[in-house]
């Protein structure tokens, strides 16, 4: 008696082992811890970036506090230097032609009811040079 074999080619590659469900829930856990992790870790660098923006730009807010307080001081000055009486003496000296009023120029006003304080009289301009 003769036998014949013959062989039957079979595709196993479709096949897939189901995976333990014990295996399956350790990999997940492992998956939540990995991304807990990681959340704590980009919470920890967005926390530390953003403090170090803070403090540039409260660097820059310095900067700018103490270039003001130097431009107040600087007005100050100016403000200082315009009100001299020394130099609005001089002022209405030399450009305006004002003097010291005479003995006798300068009249006290009368209490009067009518509400006029002051009129205007003409005035001899010196000659400028």
């Amino acid at each position: 008696m003769t036998e014949y074999y013959t062989v039957k080619r079979i595709d196993n590659s479709r096949l897939t082992r189901p995976a333990p469900t014990a295996q399956m829930h350790d990999f997940w856990r492992r998956v939540a811890a990995g991304s807990a992790m990681a959340a704590c870790l980009l919470f920890y660098a967005w926390q530390h970036f953003e403090c170090i923006q803070v403090r540039y730009r409260i660097e820059q807010l310095d900067s700018e506090r103490a270039k003001s307080a130097q431009l107040n001081q600087q007005l100050h000055l100016e403000v200082a230097t315009l009100r001299s009486p020394m130099r609005v003496d001089a002022i209405a000296r030399n450009q305006l032609g004002l003097t010291v009023p005479v003995p006798g120029q300068v009249a006290p006003i009368q209490d009067s009811s009518d509400g006029v304080v002051a009129e205007a009289r003409p005035v001899a301009q010196p000659a400028r040079p």
